[in-house]
């Protein structure tokens, strides 16, 4: 009987740690179709101007989706932190597939006009309002159901899920192309991922209903402590100051070496878009595969030297790596060198949840993961690829590998001068 127990208590800790897992998988997939669409979609919306001038409108929108991110991390960080983690979660979820359904069913500015990007703006506004939630309930999620020895690991799971969803986003690209014409995709082709997207959000919001609420809720809803803005700013300054630092130069990479990079192997490397979406594609399948090797690696010799790796490797590294993509003649070799980029970037992305949330105590910890990683996000992650495409229009795109460079080399004081969250956090060793 006890062992009975113990079986059910692992499946049902199990069955929480997937539905969060499965939750942040399609709300990153949804996130990212607009990104890995956005070459067929941009003619529909923005017909005028060349396909540079294309892009760079559509990559304004998606920067716009991060800059109303804070605000969505702010109200459902807060949310989550009164209310439960697994309600966040759900909030979440149903905002993003929304926003997926719109972009999905809208009509174009071929039969609307300026009212097509004006909706266009509206779905991605929902959907940052999302994402900005996501993150902060699902870093808290996650870090509270793991146990004190594996926390790193079962963190890692959020950026594979992810990865996976972004991979996910690449794999319908795949396929669309495969069966489907470039006249097509223009045409129609590109509104399936996001009636796809919107389709299993449904899915899983139902799922997330049903998971476990972690004890450490429970615990802060006993205390009365409440979670606010200006509790976080009264109480941590220092530590939401903190994520913003060691954030910045880490999402700016990551969106450099993952959302730019596939529009980079096609505008500057010369590659063809389905070549581009596979060396993408299958560099994104084994950076995902890396996510749970160095969250266990935490585990065990701690977080800092990770992030500290990271952040020597960024600074030197970024600019002779986009520079040799640049020239790349073969995809094998291009697929080698952004598999290295991203090897750099997993000692950020595999550890960057649960160091923010060992760094704050349960009855604000949602809110205090979001509300700052949001802020960094809207500042060098949302602008990130509309920053490289204008530099590309201007006739300085090597200045966009400076300027990763430089921010990573800024997060590295921050990665040099923090205590290790594993041992010196508000979670500690349990």
């Amino acid at each position: 009987m006890p062992d009975s127990r113990q079986d059910f208590a692992r499946r049902r800790a199990l069955r929480s740690i997937v539905g969060g897992s499965l939750g942040n998988f399609v709300e990153w997939y949804d996130w990212y179709v607009y990104s890995a669409f956005s070459v067929y979609f941009a003619s529909r919306f923005f017909p005028a101007g060349d396909q540079t001038a294309q892009l760079l409108s559509t990559a304004a929108i998606f920067a716009v989706g991060f800059l109303v991110r804070p605000i969505g991390a702010w109200l459902m960080g807060t949310y989550a932190d009164r209310h439960g983690r697994k309600a966040g979660l759900a909030l979440s979820v149903s905002l993003m597939g929304g926003g997926s359904l719109l972009i999905g069913l809208m009509p174009t500015a071929d039969t609307i006009g300026l009212a097509a990007p004006a909706l266009l703006l509206l779905a991605r506004l929902l959907q940052g309002l999302s994402v900005g939630g996501e993150y902060g309930a699902s870093a808290t999620y996650l870090a509270e159901m793991a146990g004190p020895r594996r926390r790193g690991l079962v963190s890692s799971w959020q950026y594979v899920t992810l990865i996976g969803g972004q991979l996910a986003a690449l794999a319908v690209q795949l396929s669309l192309q495969a069966m489907l014409s470039e006249t097509a995709m223009e045409q129609w082709g590109w509104r399936v991922p996001f009636v796809i997207g919107a389709m299993l959000a449904l899915g899983v919001f139902y799922l997330r209903r049903r998971i476990d609420e972690t004890a450490d809720f429970a615990a802060a809803r006993a205390s009365g402590r409440r979670s606010g803005g200006f509790a976080l700013v009264r109480e941590h300054p220092r530590e939401a100051l903190l994520v913003i630092a060691l954030t910045a130069g880490g999402t700016l990479a990551f969106y450099a070496y993952t959302t730019y990079m596939q529009k980079y192997l096609v505008n500057s490397a010369g590659f063809t878009r389905p070549q581009a979406t596979i060396i993408m594609a299958s560099a994104l399948g084994v950076f995902m595969l890396m996510q749970p090797l160095f969250g266990a690696l935490s585990d065990r010799i701690g977080r800092r030297p990770l992030l500290i790796g990271f952040g020597v490797a960024g600074t030197l590294l970024t600019v002779p790596l986009f520079t040799a993509i640049g020239q790349a003649t073969s995809a094998a070799g291009a697929f080698g060198l952004v598999l290295a980029g991203l090897l750099v970037v997993s000692g950020y992305t595999s550890i960057n949840a649960i160091v923010k949330a060992e760094l704050f105590p349960p009855h604000i910890r949602a809110l205090g993961v979001a509300l700052p990683y949001a802020i960094a996000n809207a500042l060098f992650g949302g602008t990130a690829e509309y920053m490289a495409l204008w530099l590309v229009q201007v006739g300085h795109e090597a200045l966009f590998f400076y300027y990763v460079s430089g921010m990573c080399a800024l997060s590295l004081i921050a990665y040099w001068r923090m205590r290790e969250t594993a041992v010196h956090g508000a979670m500690g060793r349990g």
